[in-house]
């Protein structure tokens, strides 16, 4: 979900304008929409009003949009905001290339940057016991941040263990 363009609340109207022949996205909370639509069209004369301000903003996302141009990916050629127009990358390489336009396109969406969801059933047993793996390093590294040194030794235990059969090519850390 995505959020307001004026404050932190999910945006529920999406809108699309024309500024000098170019799409622009507004997304808006059901407050802000409110204000946008009710507002009267500033006069050439006055001060620019909100609605103006939000145009503004959008011409100066043309220039973070050319920054994105900039970063392309060596192997396939493609930038960022082929990206973001196609839905896809060109090659396993542009998640390297782009992980920090990811990271921050990936917390915009989904509020999150790490997934913490289901696995597939039908996933091979090694990649879910590398998913957990990675989720006992992670709880290992808050329980160390809050000094809970006995669920951190359980936990270095149960990750040699884990590790161990891994390496052994066995599955008996379940």
């Amino acid at each position: 979900m995505k959020k307001c363009s004026k404050c932190p609340k999910p945006a529920t109207l999406h809108i699309t304008e024309l500024v000098k022949q170019v799409p622009h996205e507004i997304h808006l909370c059901e407050d802000c929409a409110q204000q946008y639509l009710n507002q009267d069209e500033p006069s050439p004369a006055s001060e620019p009003e909100e609605g103006m301000m939000v145009k503004l903003q959008l011409d100066a996302g043309d220039k973070e949009l050319a920054e994105l141009d900039k970063n392309v990916c060596p192997n396939c050629g493609i930038s960022f905001r082929e990206f973001r127009s196609q839905g896809r990358f060109g090659c396993p390489h542009d998640y390297v290339v782009f992980g920090d336009e990811l990271e921050a396109l990936l917390e915009n969406i989904h509020d999150e940057r790490q997934h913490c969801g289901k696995v597939p059933k039908r996933a091979p047993s090694d990649s879910q016991r590398q998913y957990q793996l990675i989720k006992l390093r992670s709880e290992l590294r808050k329980a160390v941040a809050e000094e809970s040194y006995e669920e951190a030794a359980r936990l270095r235990d149960e990750i040699q263990a884990m590790e161990t059969a891994l390496s052994q090519g066995t599955g008996d850390a379940d």
